[in-house]
């Protein structure tokens, strides 16, 4: 089973994965490690459908802190913030999971992509 300490190997990235709904959208090595490992491809989807929305506003054009958050009955909450003190401009309660563990992930943009990223490659 995917432990946190798992994905403190990834500090940086040799690949770039292209989400194929929304063509700005990549992903790094650690994120696919992460949806592999933990069979979570939803979760990346998930931050990806928030994306063309979000990419309109320019507060979050650059930078995004996304934090999957459980709720200890079997589900979770999914939130994205301008940044760690402003308030949710996204949060969705996801009923079921199976994630194990609390995370927080990174979307930066570069004017041309957005990127996912685990905070130790941020």
């Amino acid at each position: 089973m995917l432990a946190e300490r798992d994905l403190s190997q990834f500090t940086g990235t040799e690949h770039w994965y292209r989400h194929p709904l929304v063509k700005h959208f990549v992903y790094t090595d650690g994120i696919k490690f992460l949806a592999e490992q933990a069979q979570a491809y939803w979760l990346i989807d998930a931050i990806a459908s928030y994306q063309p929305a979000l990419r309109k506003n320019s507060r979050l054009q650059e930078f995004q802190l996304w934090e999957l958050k459980l709720n200890g009955k079997g589900g979770c909450t999914l939130t994205c913030q301008e940044d760690s003190d402003k308030p949710n401009v996204v949060e969705q309660k996801i009923g079921s999971t199976d994630f194990p563990f609390d995370i927080k992930l990174y979307v930066e943009g570069d004017g041309e992509h957005l990127t996912c990223l685990l905070s130790s490659e941020h």
